[in-house]
């Protein structure tokens, strides 16, 4: 599980060398920190170098990736990681799902707090994920419970 303060980026690992973080001297120069900021929603994508990074909107949340469902999953409220999977598994036939964009993937992934930079990425919380390459539709919704509040991000292979 990772947390971040702002949007976490998601792309491919070759491309995070080309990851330029929150510059010194944000906001006047917002960097490409500023420009994953700007993604509005759940979901949206910006170019990184030659390939385009799924970013997870700009709100704050605890986010780990569920393989067995291809979701990724950001805990806006609640303290019940050790039940997500069971958790999960009851509410995605509940979830208003929205259509995101597609994105395509040809390597396994990075995800990583937009704040750092491609020398950073590494050393801070990160997780690697190993999606299969191919496009994939991104869905994303809300749900909340009486003691968790999550957004889910589904990655369906197309």
């Amino acid at each position: 599980m990772t947390s971040a303060g702002g949007p976490l980026i998601l792309v491919a690992g070759s491309t995070c060398t080309q990851w330029g973080e929150a510059p010194r001297n944000y906001p006047d120069d917002e960097g490409d920190y500023g420009r994953g900021c700007e993604v509005e929603g759940y979901v949206g994508l910006i170019d990184v170098g030659t390939s385009e990074a799924l970013v997870l909107g700009d709100m704050p949340a605890r986010t780990t990736f569920l393989p067995e469902f291809n979701v990724l999953v950001r805990e806006i409220a609640g303290d019940d990681e050790a039940e997500l999977p069971d958790l999960v598994a009851g509410l995605l036939p509940k979830v208003d799902w929205e259509s995101g964009p597609s994105w395509s993937v040809t390597e396994p992934v990075i995800l990583f707090d937009a704040v750092y930079d491609s020398t950073g990425i590494k050393n801070e919380e990160h997780l690697d994920i190993d999606l299969t390459p191919g496009e994939y539709a991104i869905e994303a919704g809300r749900i909340e419970t009486p003691g968790e509040y999550l957004v889910l991000v589904r990655l369906t292979r197309i």
